[in-house]
């Protein structure tokens, strides 16, 4: 009997000792996943683009490409797949007034220690036709290279250029590294 109540109880102490793994949610199993492709196809194009001519030729990739790799993220799996900011570039990327709530959110919680690189936010919301949707958002922190050539407050004469050129009402600047520069969004009806 000695050696079952021993057994016994190493087991039950060893399972409370054990992690508890919490099941992720499809959907935020799936926004991740997006999001990673997304990323990773984006900066892909921008590192071609900034070996190919360097920032300024970067400026024009992201003019011509990020848009439609969304668009390409969105038809391939069926939801809205952009990204948004507080400070936008491009404004067809500004935030909707949900998304403009959470940016502010991830501010505060930037300011009160927590890291942009695993800020995220989910939350399912009745859109305004009374349908069920998922929202996702993932926080892009500003990384010292290659971000901060088109979007610190001092760049480059002929960065500065281009941006006014392709941008001229770009309000993306005056980043430091560690901020963060806005957020992956996904939106899908469920």
């Amino acid at each position: 009997m000695k050696l079952i109540k021993t057994t016994l109880a190493a087991v039950l102490v060893g399972s409370l000792s054990m992690p508890v793994i919490a099941e992720v949610d499809p959907n935020v199993a799936q926004s991740r996943q997006i999001v990673k492709e997304f990323f990773k196809t984006l900066k892909g194009e921008l590192v071609a683009g900034i070996k190919a001519g360097g920032p300024v030729n970067a400026l024009d990739v992201c003019k011509t490409k990020a848009m439609s790799i969304a668009i390409e993220q969105s038809m391939k799996h069926n939801m809205r797949v952009a990204r948004t900011s507080l400070k936008v570039r491009n404004p067809a990327n500004s935030p909707d007034d949900w998304e403009e709530k959470v940016l502010h959110e991830f501010d505060k919680r930037k300011a009160n220690g927590e890291s942009p690189k695993t800020m995220e936010y989910t939350e399912i919301v009745t859109n305004q036709a009374g349908r069920k949707q998922f929202r996702y958002m993932k926080a892009i922190p500003m990384a010292q290279k290659p971000c901060m050539a088109c979007h610190a407050e001092k760049v480059k004469p002929a960065v500065e250029a281009k941006l006014k050129e392709l941008y001229p009402n770009d309000k993306a600047r005056g980043y430091k590294p560690g901020d963060i520069r806005g957020a992956f969004t996904i939106t899908k009806d469920l």
